[in-house]
């Protein structure tokens, strides 16, 4: 991985410059994008620690009913207590949702019968319920008491926050492209602020439950930003590498989550322990330098030339061929014509290829993130501790990315995406015909199947950016992260399924999986070829066959 700066090459043709042409006078992949990387970063790590916050913040912990004091004689074990008001399930723990109607003496003469109860001597929690604070000080379950009948309203908080990413993404896709991706990247990051903040302090679940929507409507900016300037600063053959080093830092923050909420047992100030980095990534904006490319779709030749020219200087590149050629940039920007053209979301299904394209990756995004955070929120049913086994979900995300680095430039974005789909599904399959008893077999395949359904997520977050051109590729992002933030807000409530068949969720996380991978195959590729400025670009590629040995040659 060369990070120094490239040599200027002549031009043979400077009346026809592209934007590579101008990137590679100041530098390619040099300090500045290295620089530019790094602080995108920081809102790279600040995502997971809110999109996987529910796994902590509305985590389930032991609990029972309240046993009122008048049935408490005070002479009994804690264990004794529970035995004579409480009912036992199938397995011998106690009921956490029923209590009897009047305590049952006779229980402690024989024990066994605790299994064998009359029924109509049980009825629901009517005095509230006692958790255990072992592992969690507070979450919003026992703040609210979102259990037993009212556990629906525990799973869809995550709903009503990803509902907020689903709406943002399709707001700031479009803002984005109309005003500028590092504008929209600062107002994202001041709203993540505010709205987290107001999250923390909430006192209702009402309160709880909009201040989520608003923060995911808010963090969802970052998201669209974040990918859009990561790999519109850098060339073609760099690309992969931008894609995957940003990535690597979305593990970063998920396991520097398992280390927050370890120490942190209040979601009240757990939320505000996740939400503090938004200052710092607030900060950090005054270093980031507008999209050159953006620029340019917009009419906007001097400030390009402005850009280019302080990224050739920190490259340590020489910048007289920007002044020199002042002219031949003007003539590339009025010539991608759209500082007078407004596109719409209708634009990406108005031509044959954009159609083809945006009808599948919509499907792939959608089950990308359907079986992503089918897993990611589900890791209380392995046998491990809570923190561990999130710690262990993100450390494993790490090497798959590597790995996923060198098949992307290997095999190429389709095929790449169509194994790691694949392989994720397939892992979720064979989860559902293992017993629990075997936990260790279970946990180790669940493991490698968040690897690849990281991996795939990293593909796809790169590919779509590759197939929509720079006109509209925030509104395509928008678009297919809209379909994605879908799959996302189902997930939770696709859980309240097993109730009915216990491996029913596990099924529908499995064929989603499977067959979004088989969608992915009628993609085209996009390895070694130039990231398309205009809609013309996408449809001439489009009515070529290309394969990734083609790619190649």
């Amino acid at each position: 991985m060369d990070f120094l700066p490239l040599a200027p090459i002549p031009i043979a043709h400077p009346e026809k410059l592209s934007f590579d042409d101008l990137l590679h006078e100041a530098g390619g992949f040099g300090r500045f994008q290295v620089l530019t990387l790094l602080i995108l970063c920081i809102p790279r790590i600040i995502l997971p620690l809110h999109f996987l916050q529910h796994i902590f913040i509305s985590a389930v912990p032991p609990h029972h009913c309240t046993i009122p004091d008048h049935r408490n004689p005070g002479n009994l074990s804690q264990e004794d207590l529970l035995l004579i008001n409480l009912p036992q399930e199938p397995d011998g723990s106690f009921s956490s949702c029923q209590m009897f109607s009047e305590p049952q003496p006779q229980l402690l003469l024989n024990r066994s019968q605790g299994m064998m109860v009359n029924e109509s001597l049980v009825e629901s929690c009517n005095q509230g319920w006692d958790y255990d604070h072992t592992t969690f000080l507070s979450t919003t379950v026992t703040q609210w008491d979102l259990v037993c009948e009212r556990k629906g309203l525990s799973k869809i908080l995550a709903t009503f926050f990803f509902i907020g990413v689903t709406v943002g993404t399709v707001v700031f896709g479009y803002l984005s492209d109309r005003f500028g991706r590092r504008a929209m990247l600062l107002l994202a990051l001041v709203l993540s602020l505010v709205f987290g903040s107001l999250s923390a302090g909430s006192v209702s679940y009402p309160m709880f439950a909009v201040s989520l929507v608003l923060s995911g409507f808010s963090l969802s900016g970052l998201t669209m930003t974040v990918l859009a300037l990561s790999l519109e600063w850098v060339e073609m053959q760099h690309r992969t590498v931008a894609g995957v080093i940003t990535s690597v830092f979305w593990s970063v923050g998920s396991a520097l989550l398992a280390l927050i909420a370890y120490l942190v047992r209040d979601w009240h100030w757990l939320v505000v322990a996740i939400t503090v980095p938004c200052v710092l990534g607030i900060i950090s904006i005054r270093w980031i330098s507008e999209s050159p490319r953006w620029l340019l779709t917009k009419g906007l030749a001097d400030r390009t030339e402005k850009e280019l020219v302080r990224c050739a200087t920190i490259n340590g590149n020489k910048v007289d061929f920007f002044r020199k050629n002042k002219e031949n940039i003007q003539r590339l920007a009025e010539s991608l014509g759209s500082s007078t053209t407004n596109f719409s979301y209708i634009d990406l299904f108005r031509t044959p290829a954009l159609r083809k394209n945006s009808l599948c990756l919509g499907l792939v995004w959608f089950g990308v993130a359907f079986s992503y955070y089918g897993i990611s929120l589900d890791i209380s049913s392995f046998g491990l501790n809570l923190f561990l086994t999130h710690f262990l979900y993100a450390v494993v995300e790490v090497p798959a990315k590597l790995g996923i680095y060198f098949l992307l430039d290997y095999i190429g974005r389709r095929r790449t995406q169509v194994l790691t789909l694949l392989v994720t599904g397939t892992c979720i399959g064979v989860n559902v015909v293992i017993p629990r008893a075997l936990w260790p077999l279970r946990t180790t395949i669940a493991i490698i199947g968040k690897g690849f359904s990281e991996a795939a997520f990293t593909v796809i977050i790169l590919y779509t950016a590759e197939l929509y051109p720079t006109v509209i590729r925030q509104k395509g992002n928008g678009y297919t992260a809209f379909l994605g933030r879908i799959g996302v807000s189902l997930a939770p409530l696709t859980r309240l399924l097993d109730d009915f068949w216990p491996p029913l969720s596990q099924v529908m996380f499995c064929s989603m999986a499977l067959i979004c991978g088989l969608t992915a195959a009628l993609l085209p590729e996009t390895l070694n070829i130039p990231l398309p400025e205009i809609i013309n670009d996408v449809e001439l590629n489009g009515s070529k066959t290309r394969t990734t040995d083609d790619a190649k040659k």
